[in-house]
């Protein structure tokens, strides 16, 4: 099946209903947002390698009323339900993880449909096994920064799963932060790999420009040092 363009949030609320028992991928992005030229392509593939899933590709700033509704707060963004149930969150730029989580919800595997595709879908299937140290460090590293602002918390921003989570995300709303985000809890390689990548034992922590800024307490203090914190941090490397 093709990708479904979203033109209005009628259209929307009418094919998320009358096709609520389908596993359903929704993709948000926007046109000025470099990581989505490359996960356009992506997405495209997998519809037409997933017939039984319905892809929807969502331009988050022409519908702003959609991505409030699912709180999404940077692009690319993936979204996967079903019978108007979160089933995964993803952010960032990572076709690997988004087909992983793709076959796992849909019970199908891509592998046998794209010998003539791109070949960014096969290739996720052996990384959920042992992964050395070094494709670890890569994967972290592409992880860090799939966004200008990076957040690896418990849960997700609309359903945070510790309190020092969600006090993170209340900051960064606050001072009306973009960010991406990434669930440690539904990862233990990430989780346990970021406590040696960035040397810091604990979670939220939170990156900017692939770089680590702390946790909760540094980033409290960052911010009565310096009200302007965020903005300074993102610019510092544009």
């Amino acid at each position: 099946m093709s990708v479904i363009e979203i033109e209005s949030e009628a259209q929307f609320s009418q094919l998320t209903k009358e096709d609520s028992n389908r596993l359903i991928a929704l993709y948000f992005h926007t046109p000025w947002a470099g990581p989505c030229q490359a996960m356009n392509a992506v997405f495209r593939t997998l519809a037409e390698a997933h017939k039984s899933v319905l892809f929807l590709s969502i331009n988050a700033e022409d519908h702003a009323e959609i991505s409030e509704i699912f709180e999404v707060s940077a692009v690319p963004y993936f979204i996967l339900i079903r019978n108007s149930t979160i089933l995964k969150e993803l952010s960032g730029a990572d076709p690997k993880e988004f087909v992983t989580a793709l076959n796992q919800f849909s019970g199908e595997s891509v592998a046998q449909s794209t010998s003539s595709t791109n070949g960014a879908a096969p290739e996720a299937q052996p990384e959920q096994k042992e992964e050395s140290p070094e494709a670890l460090n890569e994967r972290l590293k592409k992880l860090t920064s799939a966004a200008p602002v990076m957040l690896f918390m418990k849960g997700s921003p609309s359903s945070p799963q510790c309190g020092f989570s969600r006090q993170v995300v209340a900051i960064l709303r606050e001072h009306q932060v973009r960010f991406g985000f990434f669930d440690i809890l539904k990862d233990d390689t990430v989780r346990q790999g970021l406590k040696t990548f960035s040397d810091w034992p604990t979670f939220p922590q939170l990156y900017m420009n692939g770089e680590f800024q702390g946790g909760l307490d540094i980033i409290k203090e960052s911010i009565e040092e310096d009200p302007n914190f965020f903005q300074n941090a993102t610019q510092a490397e544009a």
